[in-house]
């Protein structure tokens, strides 16, 4: 049972962290200051997303020692984790060109795909696809996708954090539907170290996350999806559909920029939450329906496919639905225009 007391002693330090990172912002003036791509209106400090990465990445040794983890999968997590929340961090201390972050965020792909053993088996109905070597290119291409895409859904307050909490709470369900409770332990270390966090960036916000720590969570989150898809080819579907609302806005909005010939790599607040969060004119309502979306229409299809009750595509394709809907609905990829 002692390994339970990790979870508060997460919370507790991702609190205590983060206020000490905000002091740390505010004295070396790491401040977010609104400008006309913004979603907020009031100078924020940033950063606060490096107690996430330290907390979690600390928990992984003590993880480890009782058993819950694999020594592969603590070097997977902890060397890629700790490599992309470093290259967040320098670009949240100044700037680093976008090419050099991609490449960054390959090398941190392939050492945790090195380590995780590739893409896991796809089920697509009765049939199982092992991809063997293109898999690890596809794997590589998905981690990649996930760490940008959940540093473009950074962009308001407490969205970022809301998501991780329910995708890592989902996953962790899962688990214990397939009777499998202690791998329960690893997405609800991280889910209490995003928690800690969550109450200064609840809105509205007293601190933000910064690349360091919304890159880390993509990655991170990604890398978990892979791990669970090894254990059971129906859970890597089933953290598909739990990330849905973020894969759905990111990725409706990338394909509408390019189709339009935009620069995607250019600062924007085009994504449907973006539109959304303008139309409400606060960021909670947005923030609590992500939330909702999650637990609510998400987990009961992914849990449904974790069962055996639907197909994986199926699932994925009827979850995914409204949500395109409301990409469509709030204009996500749509230009705005600027004053």
């Amino acid at each position: 049972m002692m390994i339970w007391l990790i979870l508060p002693g997460l919370v507790l330090g991702a609190f205590a962290l983060t206020a000490g990172l905000r002091r740390y912002a505010l004295s070396r003036q790491l401040v977010d200051v609104p400008n006309l791509r913004s979603s907020h209106t009031t100078p924020t400090p940033r950063g606060g997303g490096v107690a996430i990465v330290i907390c979690f990445l600390l928990a992984l040794p003590l993880l480890y020692s009782f058993g819950y983890l694999a020594e592969s999968d603590v070097w997977a997590l902890l060397g890629g984790g700790a490599w992309i929340a470093a290259v967040g961090f320098l670009d949240d201390h100044g700037h680093v060109a976008a090419r050099w972050r991609l490449l960054a965020h390959f090398i941190g792909a392939g050492w945790l795909l090195w380590l995780l053993g590739g893409l896991p088996t796809l089920q697509f109905g009765d049939i199982a696809l092992d991809l063997g070597v293109p898999g690890y290119f596809i794997g590589a291409l998905y981690l990649v996708w996930l760490l940008n895409l959940y540093n473009f859904m950074d962009g308001i307050d407490g969205i970022a954090s809301v998501e991780a909490i329910c995708v890592c709470l989902g996953g962790a369900v899962f688990y214990l539907l397939l009777g499998q409770p202690q791998a329960m332990i690893v997405p609800l270390s991280l889910a209490a170290a995003v928690g800690g966090f969550l109450f200064w960036n609840f809105p509205s916000a007293r601190i933000f996350m910064g690349d360091a720590g919304s890159g880390f969570l993509g990655i991170i989150l990604g890398a978990l999806s892979l791990r669970a898809g090894w254990v059971d080819p129906t859970l890597f579907w089933g953290w598909l559909i739990l990330l849905g609302v973020f894969i759905v806005d990111a990725t409706w909005t990338l394909l509408r920029r390019l189709i339009r010939g935009d620069k995607v790599y250019e600062a924007h607040r085009s994504h449907a939450y973006q539109y959304a969060s303008r139309a409400f004119g606060r960021h909670l309502p947005i923030t609590m329906s992500v939330g909702g979306i999650n637990l609510l229409w998400l987990l009961p299809w992914a849990c449904a496919v974790v069962l055996g009750k639907v197909d994986g595509v199926l699932g994925l394709a009827i979850s995914y639905a409204p949500i395109v809907a409301l990409a469509i609905r709030f204009n996500a990829g749509k230009r705005e225009a600027i004053n």
